[in-house]
């Protein structure tokens, strides 16, 4: 199903929140497509200005961004930065090989990205002290929003979100780099983030409103259905078969009138340009744009079997296929929830088996093809590509670091010392930024907290990364507290 977000802000059932212009509009009955994308695209008139240019390397150089979010916390020992000379208990099962770059290896389960490391910078050195992060639902916060919370169970999970939540990096950056064509602004798929029972914490626009929240993509069917993305409906994108465009113009047309024989309601929503959100809302709608992206059948056969034919692949080209047609921020989230079994990155027991055959060869296909996509159609310059998890896994195999039971085969969180991948924009090709130490398990050099990452998301956007941002209280925070790390770009 597609989900269109609803009104900006807070309802009237909250006592601190007064009747607003788009109170009138609801109360109004503006939503004449019968839709919500009139207060979707409204976020870009609340766009706050962009903080003054800082300059520097790779400053603003990004016009979209396509977060490949691994959730569950990927073992960063069995994929980009496997150990030799080492206990048999830290080392991989899997042989290393060589890549791209000489002298750096990664092990056998993702031969095909090995080829194309050339065109994306490592980062193994990321790190961070858990303070109550230890678990999933925590940490995926930290890298979404940029912060945590002090409501973290023994467990490590939070509370369901809501209104007063930091508003995920997506949302931030749409509001301050508003679409200036009829696209959807920032799309989430194929499932929402989550672990257990707490499902999309981090993943909203918090205290931003409900207008600057992710398009969210979410087709029906089990996490191990693979053909999912087939049965994609855009229903929301489509006009009514007994409406056509002219005669929705027509109304467009006769909404004006109206408006003009109601001073006092023109008088309280002057400011808001309404004709300019109805006629976006009825651009995007119009033109079709938006609903042609999600086509994939207009891909051909060889281009689907590169990806992969699973939900993780597919996502990936349509990642791509939005990017190409002007949305600002994708994120793509693995199509299995973090704390589970099978083709999930949370391996606490039979890591060998599942990585070998399920989510290994999944990572491999579906993201090398995205960088050579992007790169051969000329998307990755002005593309930034962010892959990683909210943490990796434990060195020594068997151990808990969590609370976890794990088996002989299984690796416990580990937060101290993992890898990501950025790629595009500016960022450096073939460059790989710090090194973990002997075992993997802490930095030797260069550690990036997963909230300098961020930081250097924003910075490549153009957007101050301190940038002051109101939250439900009216209170001025960060959009992040930390500072880009520039050695990355060019």
């Amino acid at each position: 199903m597609i989900r269109l977000p609803g009104g900006f802000n807070t309802d009237l059932c909250d006592t601190h929140a007064k009747m607003t212009r788009r109170n009138l509009l609801r109360i109004g009955g503006s939503s004449i497509l019968g839709l919500s994308l009139g207060q979707l695209l409204r976020l870009n008139a609340n766009a706050a200005p962009a903080a003054p240019s800082r300059g520097g390397p790779g400053w603003g150089k990004a016009k979209s961004v396509i977060m490949v979010y691994l959730q569950g916390g990927p073992s960063h020992l069995d994929l980009w930065d496997p150990k030799e000379n080492v206990p048999e208990k830290i080392r991989s099962a899997f042989k290393p090989i060589p890549t791209k770059i000489p002298g750096i290896n990664f092990t056998e389960i993702i031969p095909q990205l090995a080829k194309v490391n050339d065109k994306f910078t490592m980062i193994r050195s990321m790190s961070y002290t858990p303070n109550g992060l230890f678990n999933h639902t925590a940490a995926i916060y930290q890298i979404m929003t940029g912060y945590t919370t002090d409501k973290v169970s023994p467990s490590g999970q939070l509370e369901p979100p809501n209104a007063k939540d930091f508003p995920n990096f997506g949302s931030n950056i749409v509001r301050l780099k508003p679409m200036t064509e009829p696209m959807l602004p920032f799309v989430m798929l194929p499932r929402p983030l989550q672990e257990s029972n707490v499902v999309g914490k981090g993943g909203s626009a918090g205290f931003l409103g409900k207008a600057f929240d992710p398009y969210t993509l979410y087709p029906e069917g089990d996490d191990l259905d693979m053909e999912k993305m087939s049965r994609l409906r855009t229903d929301d994108l489509k006009l009514p078969q007994e409406i056509f465009a002219m005669r929705l113009e027509r109304r467009a047309r006769l909404r004006e009138v109206i408006e003009q024989a109601m001073p006092d309601i023109e008088k309280a929503t002057a400011s808001y340009n309404l004709d300019e959100y109805y006629q976006r809302a009825l651009n995007l709608i119009v033109s079709g744009r938006a609903r042609d992206a999600f086509n994939l059948s207009s891909e051909n056969d060889k281009m689907r079997d590169r990806y992969g034919r699973n939900t993780f692949g597919q996502s990936l080209l349509l990642a791509r296929r939005l990017v190409e047609a002007g949305t600002r921020v994708v994120e793509v989230i693995w199509p299995k929830v973090a704390n589970s079994d099978n083709h999930s990155w949370d391996h606490h027991v039979s890591l060998t088996e599942r990585m070998r055959d399920k989510s290994g060869p999944m990572l491999d296909q579906g993201l090398s093809a995205l960088f050579e996509d992007l790169d051969q159609r000329g998307l990755l310059s002005e593309t930034l590509v962010v892959a990683l998890g909210e943490f990796g896994r434990s060195p020594e195999r068997g151990v808990s670091t969590s609370g976890n039971n794990n088996s002989a085969d299984g690796r416990d969180h580990w937060p101290y010392c993992y890898t990501s991948i950025v790629a595009g924009a500016g960022i450096k090709r073939g460059y790989v930024h710090g090194e973990s130490d002997k075992t993997a398990s802490s930095p030797a050099k260069d550690p990036v907290h997963p909230t300098e990452l961020l930081a250097t998301m924003y910075h490549a956007f153009g957007i101050d990364p301190e940038t002051i941002v109101y939250n439900h209280l009216n209170q001025p925070r960060e959009l992040v507290k930390a500072k880009a790390v520039t050695k990355l770009f060019t």
